[in-house]
């Protein structure tokens, strides 16, 4: 029996794609290997979202050569899109495949078994108009069951080369993203995440489809689903209808992740972001009534090129003012191939990491004070896994739908089960909550 090693940088979506290339060697009769063992192949799911990604790939590319000289190297993935030419250049590397074909990778192997010859079998992306199904009926180790719904984007912020590696916007077939997350469900998972390269513009490309309707059909004929969650939704995504679906859905959960970037007008036009302040501040206002308890969390890129005190201040009250319960702070890093790392006005390091600590601090004083708000309160947390800070002890950790990390006392058994806890001591990054149980109509710490 053939083996097979992988190793995934980047997103959700690339771990996605690679449980679905995983799916793909299993049917062929492969076994998985852990990737620091001996394999007879081993797959890179590679990143190129920033130049540091580009080089990672590269180090964990060697070090799969390394650990045997006479395995098949295969490299997939963002990286492998937009510079195939870079990757075949590895004295060792096999196969390159980039964002699409990844169905083909089993012949590829078998051809290159025959003919010991490397291939290159990256296209141009920007050609492709379809979406590739990938199907994943189960995941490897995880709780929450990821379902990509899309591929590619068609924004070209100028910061982001993500467009020259996904392709443009396509969206799966609704009744495949049906069909799939039944199967996750059978397969016993209570929460799945949508996912994709632009989440939130699925059905753009589609005829009289949208989100909204994707999200009613999948709570009207899907069986068993407890949670919904969306990955990632730009504010210009959170029409008027998604809202009202999230006002009425008993399975979407209390959370977006909705990326603002920045936070001032002047900066957001640079990036060639579409969207204002103005709006971004009405459609959270309108989600906030919809959603009184709603967790928001989000990107924001500091340092950006040309960035002034001032601009930087637009965002650090916006974000404060709106108060946001988690944010994910980046200094901007120049990406070779974009706008943005051609521009004049690059922002000094020093500065850049004098501004992302205090958009830390903030973040930590936002987060503690968002999940302060359900000290006392009974809510549901799908356990995950053990306490990694204390794993000896019998504390598990998991989510609730709002997005609060809390540790709880619990065992194996309840792993991937909902499990009511009364949230006992708010606080960030962890919360501490106790299981309870219903007796006569009183809820009661276990």
């Amino acid at each position: 029996m053939s083996s097979v090693a992988f190793h995934t940088l980047g997103c959700k979506v690339n771990h996605y794609e690679t449980e679905a290339i995983w799916q793909l060697f299993q049917e062929a009769g492969y076994g998985r290997v852990e990737f620091e063992k001996n394999s007879d192949v081993y797959v890179i799911n590679t990143c190129t979202v920033t130049n540091t990604g580009d080089k990672k790939s590269r180090q964990v590319i060697r070090r799969a050569i390394r650990q045997n000289p006479d395995a098949v190297i295969c490299v997939t993935g963002c990286y492998a899109q937009t510079s195939p030419a870079e990757i075949m250049a590895i004295p060792g590397v096999d196969i390159v495949v980039g964002t699409q074909d990844r169905t083909k990778l089993l012949g590829l192997i078998e051809q290159f078994r025959e003919e010991r010859q490397p291939i290159n079998a990256v296209r141009n992306i920007m050609k492709n108009r379809v979406y590739e199904e990938l199907d994943v009926p189960s995941f490897t180790d995880r709780t929450r069951a990821s379902l990509k719904i899309q591929e590619g984007c068609n924004n070209f912020c100028t910061f982001c080369i993500i467009p020259w590696a996904r392709g443009l916007m396509r969206s799966r077939d609704p009744q495949e993203v049906i069909h799939q997350a039944q199967q996750l469900v059978d397969a016993g998972y209570l929460e799945i995440v949508l996912t994709g390269i632009h989440t939130g513009g699925y059905g753009e490309d589609l005829k009289d489809y949208n989100l909204a309707r994707l999200l009613r059909d999948l709570e009207k004929n899907v069986k068993g689903l407890k949670r919904l969650r969306i990955s990632s939704i730009e504010a210009s995504q959170l029409t008027d209808e998604v809202i009202d679906v999230l006002r009425e859905s008993k399975i979407i959960v209390r959370h977006l992740h909705i990326p603002i970037q920045s936070g001032s007008n002047t900066v957001l036009k640079r990036m060639r972001r579409k969207y204002t302040m103005e709006f971004f501040s009405e459609r959270l206002v309108r989600l906030n009534e919809a959603l009184p308890q709603l967790a928001i969390t989000s990107d924001v890129i500091v340092g950006f090129p040309g960035e002034t005190e001032e601009e930087f201040m637009e965002t650090y009250n916006f974000i404060r003012d709106h108060k946001f319960s988690e944010l994910h702070v980046f200094p901007y890093s120049k990406r070779t191939g974009t706008p943005a790392a051609r521009m004049e006005d690059q922002i000094d390091e020093g500065v850049k990491n004098e501004r992302v600590h205090r958009l830390i601090t903030l973040n930590d004083q936002l987060a503690k004070d968002y999940a302060a708000r359900f000290e006392g309160e009974v809510l549901e947390v799908i356990p995950e896994e053990r306490y990694k800070l204390d794993p000896d002890k019998n504390l598990f950790e998991g989510y609730t739908d709002n997005y609060l990390k809390v540790v709880l006392p619990a065992d194996e058994t309840m792993v991937g089960q909902i499990v009511r806890v009364k949230l006992t001591k708010a606080g960030y990054p962890y919360n501490e909550g106790q299981p309870v149980r219903i007796i006569e109509d009183q809820e009661i710490l276990i």
